[in-house]
């Protein structure tokens, strides 16, 4: 087994969860194509250039987009994720370049999830992760969005009674409202401007770190750190596969 590649505990939980052909002509090997796919996302080489090893480039691609579409790779994050230690969760965003190859589409019919911030066009990764830094939801915005603009959608059905840990930037009068509705108590560290007074905990706050650890490990693959992808659809979809496989080496480091 090559470095990087799925490894026999990852495989035997991803297999069950690929769609099942039990008719037609036989799919190309799907640990060798998924393989490649893997690598493409952690090299951020083009498509064209995965090596002959994992089979024709036409092929990972092709299966890659056809599988997003088909909601795939958001199955295989759900079922890995679905115990996820709700009790405490944080959020927070990440700012991702967004390459030359990735920004040449029109800029008239534009909702990729590309803006203009310091330091040029980027991409901003939202995420909500659990008490071990393992990622529950994701979404994009451009880079120059408010990191509340995704909140809504992330902290959307939290278990009641949990605790959620956020910086500065998601203290508003909403973020805190939609976690009261909740039964969420949210543990945002008020403005300086702030009128009112909030119970916060600097003992709590300590463990948001594992919201940064998370991004620093997703940004290990190049094609994450980096943004190649013309469509935010399919960059999306890398971040959920990748998560997803952080999230079976989490149970592989127990076994």
């Amino acid at each position: 087994m090559r470095r990087h590649e799925l490894t026999d505990f990852e495989w035997k939980i991803i297999a069950p969860l690929l769609p099942n052909k039990p008719r037609g002509v036989p799919r190309v090997n799907d640990r060798r194509v998924l393989n490649g796919i893997l690598w493409r996302f952690r090299t951020g080489s083009p498509w064209r250039d995965i090596p002959e090893r994992y089979g024709p480039s036409t092929t990972c691609y092709n299966r890659f987009v056809r599988w997003r579409g088909a909601g795939v790779w958001d199955h295989i994050l759900q079922a890995v994720s679905a115990a996820y230690d709700s009790d405490l969760i944080m959020i927070d965003s990440s700012c991702v370049r967004v390459h030359q190859h990735g920004a040449t589409g029109k800029k008239g019919d534009r909702d990729d999830g590309m803006g203009r911030s310091r330091g040029g066009l980027s991409t901003k990764i939202h995420a909500l992760v659990d008490a071990e830094g393992r990622p529950i939801r994701m979404a994009l915005t451009p880079g120059q969005a408010h990191d509340g603009t995704a909140a809504e959608e992330l902290l959307a059905d939290l278990k009641p009674g949990a605790t959620l840990l956020a910086d500065k930037a998601y203290d508003s009068n909403a973020i805190r409202q939609q976690a009261q509705e909740q039964d969420v108590w949210a543990n945002i560290p008020p403005k300086s401007n702030r009128k009112g007074a909030f119970v916060f905990s600097a003992f709590l706050y300590r463990y948001r770190n594992l919201v940064e650890r998370f991004f620093n490990t997703l940004k290990q693959d190049r094609g994450i750190a980096t943004r190649y992808d013309k469509n935010p659809e399919n960059f999306l979809a890398a971040i959920k596969l990748v998560s997803a496989r952080i999230w079976i080496r989490s149970y592989e480091s127990t076994t």
